[in-house]
């Protein structure tokens, strides 16, 4: 046999394993994907009146066994709902950190007359805050009451692991990495002061939801902001664009804790939880809403009662 003969029996084995490892390494990655998270569901799209979607829409929730603690409408012909139950704050309460686990939004956007209700992925959210159980139920009892179409908010999605110890990108913040925004030295005296900076709408923020963690000094509050780059308007006009909207990222969220220190989730993840996908740079990128981590940190920072200069009259009006 010659030498080129030899040489061809030879590598063919060779290439022929090569090209079915590369193949099991395609599969692999496509059954992978297939399992990945994306941060919102689309329960379905409608056409008709928007106000009345609105309302069936938390009768619905409210037959499913969820309270309806919150309603918040950021800008025109968008309405979010915020609701709890037993299982969401119990599964709250099992981590330090578990509070911004207590509640899931869901969103009715009017898109050029087609009326989408959509609402944040409650085992995407679980993975991402590191919750002690993964919400399956609360997918399900969502799915049961509203629908699911499709997920969607990322390309590829995330895996739960990668969710559990995501940030953006290098020195990017991570979950465990949050904003303190001020100390109060008790839990009554930081709920005092949070009620009253509220009230007064210090930082051009105010309260659009509370809920209380069980079995411990701890409460979520969400806000609504419109000073500055912190402006909900603002940074959603800059940065939804997709066909399917992403109304159900809104609102922020404060966590008051015993000790009465204030936090929140630094801008940098808590934006790109719920934007994965969205580039540095371009038309709709984080570019294009560079300050509104230092907004949205100083706006929560007079939110939470702490000292400095209110500059909530300088919002811009989109």
């Amino acid at each position: 046999m010659c030498k080129l003969s030899l040489t061809r029996l030879l590598i063919r084995p060779v290439a022929s394993r090569l090209f079915l490892s590369a193949l099991l390494f395609i599969a692999g990655l496509s059954v992978a994907n297939a399992d990945n998270l994306k941060p919102f569901i689309l329960a379905g799209a409608v056409t008709g009146d928007f106000a009345q979607t609105v309302k069936d829409t938390k009768a619905k929730l409210t037959k499913a066994g969820f309270e309806v603690v919150g309603d918040y409408s950021p800008y025109d012909k968008a309405d979010i709902i915020i609701v709890t139950n037993d299982t969401l704050k119990k599964n709250a309460s099992a981590t330090d950190f578990g509070g911004y686990g207590a509640v899931q939004r869901i969103a009715i956007t009017d898109v050029s007359g087609t009326i989408q209700v959509t609402y944040t992925n409650p085992v995407y959210m679980a993975a991402a805050y590191r919750l002690a159980g993964n919400l399956e139920s609360i997918a399900t009892d969502l799915k049961a009451a509203l629908g699911e179409q499709k997920a969607y908010g990322s390309k590829k999605g995330l895996s739960a692991e990668d969710l559990k110890g995501y940030h953006y990108m290098f020195s990017m913040p991570y979950f465990d990495e949050p904003d303190v925004l001020a100390d109060h030295g008790s839990y009554d005296k930081a709920m005092k002061a949070v009620t009253a900076a509220l009230n007064a709408k210090k930082g051009g923020a105010s309260k659009v939801f509370q809920v209380n963690i069980p079995g411990k000094k701890q409460t979520l509050i969400g806000v609504a902001m419109t000073q500055k780059m912190s402006s909900d308007k603002a940074i959603m006009k800059s940065i939804d664009s997709e066909a399917i909207r992403s109304t159900a990222h809104l609102p922020y969220e404060m966590l008051i804790d015993g000790k009465g220190k204030v936090y929140a989730l630094n801008a940098k993840f808590r934006i790109a939880t719920s934007f994965p996908d969205l580039p540095m740079s371009g038309e709709h990128s984080f570019m294009g809403i560079m300050s509104a981590p230092d907004d949205i940190k100083s706006a929560l920072t007079l939110a939470a009662g702490a000292a400095g200069e209110d500059k909530s009259s300088d919002g811009f009006d989109f």
